[in-house]
């Protein structure tokens, strides 16, 4: 079996009503999936995290590293791309495309195989994991705690037990979203707060002492990803666990984050970090320092698939008879293909989703839907 071919594609729809975090305004939504594909047909999906040309640009550079390959040979191929791109890319879009390389090689030896992605890397610990939603986007020309109080009654109708929403809009307004979220979601379920690094060391403490109470999971990305020692001064100086990863990428800048003691919550995304081949030492380095480690996913269907056949296989964290799963971040923002594009979606019932056991990352891709929000490269 060789590969014979890896093709981009680039998907995208122009959003109704904008949304905005910290320091993005989001008018449409994009994605790059990479579909890799060998001379006995068979064929493995992944997806790059980020911007969708550039990753796809990325990709067919590096396309002739891989071309003519045993698909099978997953850490021979990452390691041929890795150090072909590492004097430009130890992380950023280098280990963005790469990553999309990576998860349709492991998708594509499970298909080999006939076994999900899961049993490959060694089994299962969990056959469902439960899921939290996230959106809580600030909606321009909409008042932004009427806008929020609706978005979280909409998750409790839907069952999910734990929301994230996005501050880093301005101290007063966002010590108001919060409380509202936490009332309308009450006592019972879990809230994380999600700065996208828009505050700097000095407001991302006296945000977390001004909402401590109001029992939050986790506070993510509160400052500049590269500002390894704020983030250690937002842990020392507020009381609510520290989390952050998403743009950290390769296992190198993870190790340096962990050696800081940059977070209590450590959050790679498969998309983003290398794919399944590096995240799964990311996994063991976490597991190693005592760090939790709960994955980021912005993306598709794909990267969705990808992200929980990681999180079945992350170990119980401390091993006890109880253990806690871990979470599933799970986008409700607006995205009319980020299922669409699955022969079969990926839902969330009772506040859980289940891992896809069927081969490689357990889905088919939807062709004719696949063509509807396809664009030209």
């Amino acid at each position: 079996m060789k590969i014979v071919d890896i093709r981009t594609h680039l998907l995208c729809h122009k959003l109704d009503q904008p949304f905005e975090s910290a320091f993005s305004t989001f008018t449409e939504r994009w994605a790059c999936l990479v579909q890799v594909i060998c001379d006995d047909g068979t064929t493995g999906w992944g997806e790059c995290l980020g911007p969708a040309r550039p990753n796809a640009a990325i990709v067919q550079a590096m396309a002739p590293l891989i071309l003519g390959c045993d698909p099978l040979q997953i850490e021979p191929i990452w390691t041929r791309v890795y150090n072909q791109f590492r004097d430009q890319g130890q992380r950023g879009l280098a280990l963005t495309a790469q990553s999309g390389i990576d998860i349709a090689l492991w998708d594509i030896a499970g298909r080999h195989f006939g076994v999900p992605v899961h049993v490959l890397a060694g089994g299962a610990h969990r056959q469902s994991v439960p899921a939290y939603a996230t959106g809580g986007f600030r909606q321009p020309g909409r008042d932004r705690i009427d806008a929020l109080e609706e978005e979280m009654a909409q998750h409790v109708a839907d069952g999910f037990t734990a929301a994230k929403i996005k501050i880093g809009y301005g101290h007063a307004i966002d010590v108001l979203a919060v409380r509202a979220a936490r009332a309308v979601l009450g006592d019972g379920r879990a809230l994380m707060i999600d700065a996208n690094h828009g505050y700097d060391t000095v407001e991302a403490i006296r945000l977390g002492r001004a909402v401590a109470d109001q029992q939050i999971d986790w506070f993510e990305e509160p400052v500049v990803p590269e500002g390894l020692a704020a983030y250690h001064e937002v842990r020392r100086g507020q009381p609510i666990p520290v989390a952050g990863g998403e743009t950290w990428h390769g296992r190198a800048a993870h190790a340096e984050a962990m050696a800081a003691r940059a977070v209590d919550i450590l959050q790679p995304d498969v998309a983003a970090c290398g794919g399944i081949t590096e995240m799964r030492k990311i996994a063991a380095m976490a597991e190693t320092a005592g760090i939790r480690l709960v994955p980021h996913v912005w993306g598709t269907g794909v990267t969705v698939a990808a992200s929980l056949q990681m999180l079945a296989i992350l170990p119980p964290a401390p091993q006890r008879h109880a253990p806690s799963d871990p979470w599933l971040e799970f986008d409700r923002t607006p995205n009319p293909y980020r299922m669409a594009i699955l022969k079969t979606p990926i839902t969330c019932e009772n506040g859980r989703v289940a891992v896809p056991r069927g081969p490689g990352l357990g889905i088919e891709i939807d062709e004719e839907a696949l063509a509807e929000w396809s664009v030209p490269a």
